[in-house]
């Protein structure tokens, strides 16, 4: 009757994060942090979850002599989110 949700995006802070990166191109990690207002540890942690499944891609770098992490949505990550969204829809049909 009721489709699985997926349990790695069923979060919130990772689903947060997908939401997110489902909208923009790409999202730095400090605008994911003020966004979610999550803490730079907690996010880190999700971040790195979400790329080990392949949803997104983390790109690590400089900005001057600051690190910039940068993170965008794979097509994996898009497809994965969109069957998540529809299985919620299941639910709310109640």
């Amino acid at each position: 009757m009721f489709k699985e949700l997926n349990p790695l995006l069923h979060s919130e802070l990772r689903l947060a994060i997908m939401s997110i990166l489902i909208s923009v191109e790409e999202a730095d990690f400090v605008y994911l942090k003020d966004t979610t207002k999550s803490t730079s540890g907690n996010l880190s942690v999700q971040i790195d979850k979400l790329n080990e499944a392949g949803y997104i891609e983390v790109e690590r770098g400089f900005a001057g002599k600051r690190t910039r992490t940068v993170c965008k949505i794979t097509p994996a990550g898009v497809k994965a989110f969109g069957e998540y969204v529809e299985a919620l829809k299941g639910y709310l049909k109640l």
